[in-house]
Formats: C-alpha cells, sequence, structure tokens
C-alpha cells in the first residue's frame, strides 16, 4: 500500500477542522442554552472533576501507545504492534483503579445540595475509559491505513450521541441532575463509537482488499500463543513506547496542572470553577478546532519522514529532497498558527466581554470572567506556538534525546506546580492563566533549541516562520486602538457597532496577511501537489 503522507496528514488536518468548526458552532449554541440552565456548582464538578478523571486516565493510558505505534507505520510487523497496543487496556484498568480510589476516597466530595450523583459520575467515567480503551488497535490502524474519513465519521457519531443524550436529558429535567445527564452521555457515546469501529473494520476486513494485512477480525486481538513475550512484541517499539509513557507523566500534568491544583488543593470552589471552566473552553476553541487536528496530522507526517535515529545532516545527504519538504512545512505550520495567535491575542482583548455575554449572559460577562478571556487570547499564542514545536520534537527525537527531555520536564512539572498553587492562591484564576503562560514560554524554549541544534550547520531554519510580516504587525496594532476604543464608546449601548467595527478590521488584517504569506501557501501547496500526483 504505497501512501502519500502529506497528503493524507493535510486532508486529515482539513477535515477534522472543517468537523470541528461545524461541532462547535452546534455546541456553541447547546452550551449558551445549557449554561442559563445548569448551576455553575454543577458545570464545576462535570467540566473540571469529571473530565479532568477521564483526561487523565485515557492520556496516560493511551497516548504512549499510539505516538509509538504510529512511528515508521510502513515496516510495522502488524501482529506484535496489535499485541503491543492490547497492553493498553489492563494499563487503563490499573490506572482506573488508582484513580477511582483517588477520585472517590481522597478528593473533598460535592456536597448534597450540589448532586447526589458524584459516584455515580465517577464509575461512568472509569468503565467508558475501559471499553475505549477496547478500540485502541483500530484507532492506530486507521491512522497508519490513512481512513481518514472514518475517524471524522466516528467523531460525529461520538459528539452527536453525546450532546443528544446530554441535552435531551437536560431538559427533561428542567436543568436538574447535570452530573446524572452528563454520565448516561458519556457512557452512551463511547459505547457509539466503539461499536462503530467495529462494525466498519468487520465490513472492510471482509473485502479482503490487497495489501492489508489484516484478513479476519481475530487479527485485532492479541496472539501470545506459543510464544516468548519477547519474540510477542516489536522489541524497539517497546523501548520508545517506555520513552514515551515516562514523558506522558509529566505532560499531563503540565496540560492539566491547574485542574489538578484547584482539584486537590480547593484553591477555586465549585461554582468558581464552573466560571473558570467556561472561559477556558471558550478561550481554547481555536486550540481545540484548529490546533489540535493539526497538531495531530502534523506529528503523523513528521514522524514518517524524518528518521529518529539518524542524524539530521545524514539524511540531508541521503534524501535531501525530502528533509527540504519537512523543514519546508514545519516552517509553514509556525508561521500559520503562530499567526493565528497573534489575532486572537489582538482582537480578544475588545471582544472578550461581548463574547461571554453571547455566550452564558449577562452574569457571566460581569465579574472575573472577562479579564480571564482576555488573558486566555494571550495563552493560545503560547499554545499555538508551543503545539507545533513539540509535536515535531516528538516526532523527530532519538530514545536518548527523548529520555533526557523527560528529565527536563521532571523538573518544569515540579515547578508549573509550585507557580500554579502561589498564583491561584494570590490571584485566584488569573494566576493559573499566568501560570500555563509560563509554562508554555519554557516548553517553546526547549523544543526551540532542540530545533535550532538539529539544524545547526546546515541551511534550513524553520523557526524563522515565527517571525511575522510588518504590515500584518502593523494592521494588528492598529486594530487593537481601535477596537478597545470602540468597546469604551459603544459597547453598552451599540453592540452591533462594536461587531462590525470588529468584523471590518478582522477581514482587513486576515486580507494583509494572506497577501503577505502568499508565498508560504504555495510553497505547501506546491509540495502538496508534487506528492499527490
Amino acid at each position: 500500500m504505497k501512501k502519500n503522507f502529506l497528503k493524507s496528514s493535510v486532508e486529515n488536518a482539513s477535515l477534522n477542522i472543517l468537523l470541528q468548526i461545524a461541532f462547535r458552532c452546534l455546541t456553541f449554541i447547546i452550551n449558551a442554552f445549557v449554561l442559563r440552565q445548569v448551576s455553575q456548582n454543577e458545570i464545576g464538578v462535570t467540566n473540571v472533576r469529571l473530565l479532568l478523571l477521564e483526561s487523565t486516565i485515557l492520556f496516560l493510558s493511551r497516548e504512549a501507545f499510539r505516538r509509538a505505534c504510529l512511528t515508521d507505520t510502513v515496516h510495522h510487523n502488524w501482529t506484535r504492534v496489535i499485541n503491543l497496543i492490547w497492553l493498553s487496556v489492563p494499563l487503563c484498568v490499573g490506572i482506573c483503579g488508582v484513580c477511582g480510589y483517588i477520585w472517590l476516597q481522597w478528593l473533598s466530595q460535592p456536597d448534597i445540595s450540589v448532586t447526589v450523583y458524584y459516584t455515580f459520575g465517577v464509575w461512568s467515567i472509569l468503565i467508558s475509559c475501559i471499553i475505549e480503551l477496547c478500540c485502541e488497535q483500530l484507532y492506530i490502524v486507521a491512522q497508519a491505513f490513512l481512513f481518514v474519513k472514518l475517524q471524522v465519521m466516528l467523531e460525529i457519531i461520538n459528539v452527536v450521541v453525546r450532546t443528544i443524550v446530554y441535552t435531551t436529558m437536560i431538559l427533561y429535567w428542567n436543568g436538574q441532575n447535570a452530573v446524572l445527564a452528563f454520565s448516561f452521555a458519556q457512557l452512551a457515546s463511547v459505547i457509539a463509537y466503539t461499536l462503530s469501529f467495529y462494525v466498519f473494520f468487520w465490513y472492510y476486513t471482509k473485502q479482503n482488499v490487497k495489501d492489508f494485512p489484516f484478513k479476519t477480525m481475530w487479527d485485532y486481538f492479541p496472539n501470545f500463543r506459543g510464544k516468548k513475550f519477547s519474540e510477542c512484541v516489536d522489541f524497539p517499539l517497546v523501548l520508545l513506547l517506555w520513552s514515551f509513557l515516562k514523558q506522558g507523566f509529566m505532560k499531563q500534568l503540565l496540560t492539566d496542572g491547574e485542574r489538578y491544583v484547584m482539584t486537590f488543593f480547593n484553591t477555586l470552589k465549585f461554582d468558581q470553577q464552573g466560571v473558570y471552566d467556561v472561559v477556558n473552553n471558550l478561550g481554547s476553541l481555536a486550540a481545540r478546532f484548529l490546533f489540535k487536528p493539526v497538531e495531530s496530522a502534523a506529528y503523523f507526517y513528521f514522524s514518517q519522514l524524518v528518521q529518529r535515529e539518524v542524524p539530521i545532516k545524514k539524511q540531508i545527504k541521503q534524501d535531501s529532497d525530502r528533509i527540504k519538504e519537512a523543514v519546508s512545512v514545519l516552517e509553514c505550520l509556525l508561521r500559520v498558527n503562530s499567526s493565528i495567535g497573534l489575532i486572537a491575542l489582538c482582537f480578544g482583548q475588545a471582544y472578550a466581554k461581548l463574547a461571554l455575554f453571547l455566550y452564558g449572559g449577562s452574569a457571566l460577562a460581569t465579574g472575573i470572567g472577562p479579564v480571564l478571556l482576555q488573558l486566555h487570547c494571550m495563552a493560545i499564542l503560547f499554545l499555538a506556538v508551543n503545539g507545533i514545536t513539540e509535536c515535531y520534537a516528538a516526532a523527530t527525537m532519538n530514545v536518548a534525546e527523548l529520555n533526557r527531555y523527560n528529565m527536563e520536564m521532571v523538573i518544569l512539572s515540579v515547578i508549573f506546580l509550585f507557580i500554579s498553587l502561589l498564583f491561584s492562591t494570590l490571584l485566584g484564576g488569573i494566576g493559573f492563566i499566568l501560570a500555563n503562560c509560563c509554562n508554555f514560554t519554557v516548553r517553546i524554549i526547549q523544543c526551540g533549541r532542540y530545533i535550532l541544534l538539529e539544524f545547526k550547520d546546515t541551511n534550513y531554519n524553520p523557526l524563522n516562520g515565527l517571525v511575522p510580516k510588518k504590515s500584518f504587525i502593523g494592521c494588528l496594532l492598529l486594530s487593537v486602538i481601535v477596537t478597545i476604543y470602540s468597546e469604551a464608546k459603544y459597547y453598552e449601548h451599540k453592540k452591533i457597532t462594536h461587531v462590525l467595527i470588529g468584523c471590518t478590521l478582522f477581514v482587513i488584517t486576515l486580507s494583509i496577511w494572506l497577501y503577505e504569506e502568499i508565498s508560504t501557501f504555495r510553497l505547501l501547496a506546491k509540495v502538496y501537489r508534487s506528492k499527490h500526483n
């Protein structure tokens, strides 16, 4: 099966972005309604406490397996790879046991006036995570064999089932029992997602497609019969997996550090957690429907083109066109992501209050909410750059470099948690966002240093993508000044005028950016066409 990695990566990212935009628009409308029905305390329980449990289990159970098993898929012995992937299930069960005990026994329980269904909510997360890990091998096969549309369709099924079940139950109970509705929606969506995976591959395997290594459904299940363990798994992948597992613990602390601090140290009450989470979700829209799909596709792309254990200078001598292409794509992604982050930073200052007003009503648009969202727009810029630099580093570092990076992450995690606790104690929710900005800054410096050293004494410097053009910067500065003046003059009584001014400046800024970056998009299109042909 001849694969076109760039074409698939671009298609994957494009479809995921379109999917995310469509569903974020849908969920934006639904959430705007739900926020007016559900108490902020219950939002804090579901969106912080329970979703933190889910993200902790899933990240620690599967992220390392995905990164390791999607490396150099062309040369996989799939029987050994499938055996290795299924080890994620007992790992997930063990993590569920530890996390379940912590969430039910160690952490403070919500007051009965908030919810009586907290224990059921925890168990629903534990069960759903184990079910989801039972189709992890199918997810990795779908990624490796470029079933892009399948993954999009399954994401649609997941979101649609979750949204329908949750919204229907909220309406039926008139905004009560939100934790119970969340729990049923969680279980229903995961079961539908998992069953859909198995139904598709049952049908596809029956077609006996040429060059597809799986001939029966049993091939997707582990096979350890009559062999030593060392002969049943791919040992180089095991070493790589171990490196990612160690890195995963630290990365999870860095990713959700503020949630761990507010959960374990009670620096914010449940209603304050609810406000923080709403603002965080609104401010993270760009990260979820733009950055995350791009990073996922970019990691797969870089992991196929750049060899981990071969020095980059040697790879340039062996195949300079391949490395030139990878560098060009990296530079382009850095330029696009950083530009999006700058736009979010500049326009978010004058439109944070309006966004919260539209999203959750006047109660959310007063108090600390607008300030949190304004600062979160600054964090988006750091997040945009960190996502690409870190995904390239993770996709190309050799085992020794990964281990060294893991040690640096340990130190960074401890410092970050301390700063989060200190800042949140002094500044509340604002402290979490400032701590995140510090965290992303250090991670960008780490990965940027790795990229600079890798391409030292070569003709390549992909970090040039972080330098914006002068006209674009000038337009952004003008937009900040005009929109802040517009908010002060028109927000209270002429919101439509304020919106029209912002839209006009946004279109002008975007047009100038597209004009200045036309060469960047032409280069990417040229590379895409050459691969497609």
